[in-house]
C-alpha cells in the first residue's frame, strides 16, 4: 500500500518541474525581448541625435551633443507600426546669432509627439522623421539679451515675475542708476517686443526735464528684439522672465525633426 502511494505522487512532482521549467524559460525569453527592445531604442536615439546635431550646425548654431529619449514601451512594436508616442530632445549650451551678435540659450528642451518614421529611415538615416506636434522650451540668458540692447552698463534680470532693468544714465550732469520693469509682447517673425515704462532713479532731480530724460531712455530701450531662429520650425507663443533667464515657449506642427530649421 505504501509503495502504491509513493508511485502515485511522482507524476505530480514531474508536473511541477515541467511547470517551473516553463516559467523560467518564459522569464528568460521576456528578458531577452526586453534587452533587444532597449538595444533598439539606443540605436534609434543615437541616429536621431546625429541628425539633430547636423541640422543645428547647418543653421549656423552650436550646441553640446543632443540628448535624445524615445518614449513608449515596447519600442519594437512602435518600430513595426512606424509611429512613436514621444521623442524628447534636449540641447544644452546653444549658441545662435542675431545680426552678428551671439545669443546664448543654456538649454532648449523639445518634446515631439506622434512621430512617424519608417524602419528603413531609422536604419539608414535617409528619409524624414515627422512629428505631428512639437513643443519646445528654451532659456535665453539675460546677459546675451542685454547685449542686443547695446547700452553700456545695462543689466537685465527677473523681479516679481517681470523683466527688470538696471542701467547707468546721465541726468542733468549726474550719473544715476535707472531701474524699472518691462512688459514683454511676442512679436511677429519670432521676435519679442520690450516696453519699459515707469522707470525711476534714486536721487532724480525734481524737475520736468529730468523726468523727460528718464522717459526718453525708457523709449530708447523699448524695442523689438529679434531672436535666433529656433530649430524644428518652432513659433514663439510665450515669453516668461525667470531667475535663470528669459524662458521662451514655442510650438509647431508636422515637423521633420531630422531636418530642423
Amino acid at each position: 500500500m505504501e509503495h502504491d502511494q509513493t508511485y502515485g505522487r511522482r507524476p505530480r512532482r514531474r508536473g511541477r518541474k515541467i511547470l517551473i521549467g516553463f516559467v523560467v524559460l518564459l522569464l528568460v525569453l521576456v528578458g531577452l525581448i526586453a534587452i533587444a527592445d532597449r538595444v533598439a531604442v539606443n540605436v534609434a536615439e543615437r541616429t536621431i541625435a546625429d541628425e539633430v546635431s547636423q541640422q543645428v550646425a547647418e543653421q549656423g548654431a552650436q550646441s553640446a551633443p543632443p540628448e535624445v529619449e524615445v518614449g513608449g514601451f515596447p519600442f519594437l512594436t512602435q518600430v513595426l507600426d512606424g509611429r512613436y508616442e514621444r521623442i524628447s530632445i534636449r540641447l544644452r549650451d546653444v549658441q545662435g546669432s542675431v545680426q552678428g551678435d551671439a545669443v546664448a540659450l543654456p538649454s532648449l528642451n523639445v518634446d515631439a509627439r506622434n512621430v512617424r518614421a519608417s524602419l528603413d529611415t531609422l536604419r539608414t538615416g535617409q528619409g524624414d522623421v515627422v512629428a505631428e506636434t512639437v513643443n519646445g522650451t528654451g532659456t535665453i540668458s539675460y546677459q546675451s539679451l542685454a547685449a542686443l540692447l547695446n547700452r553700456e552698463g545695462l543689466a537685465l534680470g527677473e523681479q516679481g515675475g517681470k523683466l527688470a532693468v538696471t542701467a547707468p544714465v546721465d541726468i542733468l550732469g549726474q550719473q544715476l542708476t535707472v531701474t524699472g520693469t518691462a512688459d514683454i509682447v511676442v512679436g511677429e517673425q519670432g521676435g519679442i517686443a520690450l516696453k519699459f515704462d515707469n522707470l525711476d532713479a534714486e536721487g532724480l532731480p525734481d524737475a520736468p526735464l529730468a523726468r523727460t530724460l528718464v522717459n526718453n531712455f525708457a523709449r530708447s530701450i523699448s524695442v523689438d528684439v529679434p531672436l535666433p531662429e529656433l530649430p524644428f520650425g518652432l513659433t514663439i507663443r510665450e515669453v516668461v522672465p525667470r531667475p535663470e533667464g528669459l524662458t521662451v515657449t514655442g510650438d509647431a506642427r508636422d515637423v521633420p525633426i531630422n531636418a530642423a530649421g
